[in-house]
Parts: C-alpha cells; sequence; structure tokens
C-alpha cells in the first residue's frame, strides 16, 4: 500500500489515529468519575471523530477506489488500520486515560500547527481548523496530570503509572518512514522527528508542576504504521464495526 500509493497511506495514518483514540474515549460515556468529565473526554471524542471522517474522506479520494470516511472506518479488518498503538490502549483507570490524552494531544497539537503549513490545502485547512480543538484537548489533560500529581499519594502513584503505561508507544509518535519522509519532502507531510524537543519541553513543565519524574526509557514498541497491533485493536473493532458489517446497506 505504501509504495504505490504514499498518500493514500499518510491520510490513513492521520484519519486512524483520530478515529481510534476517539471510539476509546467514547467507551468513559457514562462511565467517567464525574459528570463534568463525561462530557469533557465526549466532546474530546467527537473532536477527533470528526477530525478522522475528514482525513478518511481524502484518504478515499486518494485512494480512487470508491471508499468513503464510513466505509474506510467500518470495513477493514486490524491489519488494515494504520493508527498508532498508543491510540488502541485500553483506557485502564481514569488517570491511565489521562496520561494517553496528555501525551497523544501533546504530540498532535504540534503535528496539526506544522501540517497547517502543508502544500496540500486541503490537508492544511483541516488541520488549522483541528489544531484549534486539539489545544483544548492538551490543556484538559494537561490539568488532570497536575490535579492527579498534586493530590492525594493514591492518585500520583495512578498517574504515574498511567505515563508508565503509555511511554513506551511514544517513540513511534515519532518515526519517519519511507513514506512519510517523501511526502516531507515534498511539503505535503510534517516532519515528525522535528517535533520531539517542543513535545519534551511542553511535557517536562506539566510533569514539573504535577510533581511527577518522567518515565524511564523503555524499549520502544512500535507496528501500528505498517499494521501490526495489539490484540486490543481487534476486540475495539469487534464492537466498532458490529452493526455496519451485520447491516452493511444501512443508512442512517
Amino acid at each position: 500500500m505504501s509504495a504505490t500509493n504514499p498518500r493514500f497511506d499518510y491520510l490513513l495514518r492521520l484519519g486512524d489515529d483520530a478515529l481510534i483514540l476517539g471510539q476509546r474515549l467514547g467507551e468513559w460515556c457514562g462511565h467517567a468519575p464525574t459528570l463534568e468529565v463525561d462530557l469533557s473526554l465526549a466532546n474530546v471524542a467527537l473532536d477527533l471523530i470528526g477530525q478522522a471522517t475528514l482525513f478518511l474522506e481524502l484518504a478515499g479520494e486518494a485512494e480512487g477506489a470508491g471508499r468513503d470516511a464510513d466505509r474506510l472506518a467500518f470495513h477493514r479488518d486490524a491489519l488494515a488500520y494504520r493508527n498508532c498503538l498508543m491510540a488502541e490502549q485500553p483506557n485502564g483507570d481514569f488517570a491511565q486515560t489521562i496520561a494517553r490524552q496528555l501525551l497523544f494531544s501533546n504530540h498532535y497539537e504540534l503535528l496539526l500547527g506544522a501540517l497547517a503549513g502543508s502544500s496540500d490545502p486541503r490537508i492544511a485547512g483541516i488541520a488549522a481548523k483541528a489544531v484549534k480543538e486539539v489545544r483544548y484537548h492538551f490543556e484538559l489533560a494537561s490539568d488532570w496530570v497536575i490535579r492527579l500529581g498534586d493530590g492525594t499519594d493514591e492518585s500520583r502513584a495512578r498517574m504515574k503509572a498511567g505515563l508508565d503505561w503509555h511511554w513506551r508507544f511514544v517513540e513511534e509518535l515519532f518515526q519517519m518512514d519511507a513514506v512519510e519522509q517523501g511526502l516531507a519532502d515534498e511539503g505535503v507531510a510534517a516532519d515528525r522527528s522535528a517535533l520531539r524537543p517542543a513535545f519534551d519541553a511542553r511535557l517536562k513543565a506539566v510533569l514539573d508542576e504535577a510533581g511527577i519524574p518522567l518515565p524511564a526509557l523503555p524499549r520502544a514498541v512500535t507496528g501500528g504504521r505498517s499494521g501490526h497491533h495489539s490484540e486490543h485493536l481487534g476486540h475495539l473493532l469487534a464492537v466498532m464495526q458490529h452493526l455496519p458489517l451485520r447491516y452493511p446497506d444501512a443508512r442512517w
């Protein structure tokens, strides 16, 4: 796929990241610690799924096979998804979810900011709008990390454990392969690796205020961009795709 149509593959990566994380956050609906948090996480999920729709529509056009955003979202098997591994991880407790949101949103806001200058005007337009939404996602996660880190011994321990869980997936967010490097050279894609210093500085500022040390560096776990996923994605897709696969001709 990536060798024959790099633009399609890249747009899938952008769309799938937002789609899968949006689906994960939607699992909190009705289960969050407070009504306010329930609404906040639902709104973040809706923002991400809206962004996914736009990127997957472009992906369908780039593919030229007649598949729209809905077809791409609901009618692929796990091996065809290109999301990062962090997005598909289980929610765990509230602290683990917030840790993932902090790390992902920190990276994603920087990426969208860079993509707002893409030579592809449609990618640039989506990114320029989405970056404003993701800035709020990062601020929301940062506030909660600080509150939990600066709270009780229990909340601090849980926040630290959540960051430790997701830290092994951070490296994948900044990987550049031939697909992305070629598009970055054309000005279409962003150079993810160039975003790492800003990511580290912003993360350190939040964790310093929370009183939480940076996690130890584990062995990086990668593979999502090439379709090598954890078992968690299969379980997520079984729920997400249940109705569209059972009723493929349904129109809502």
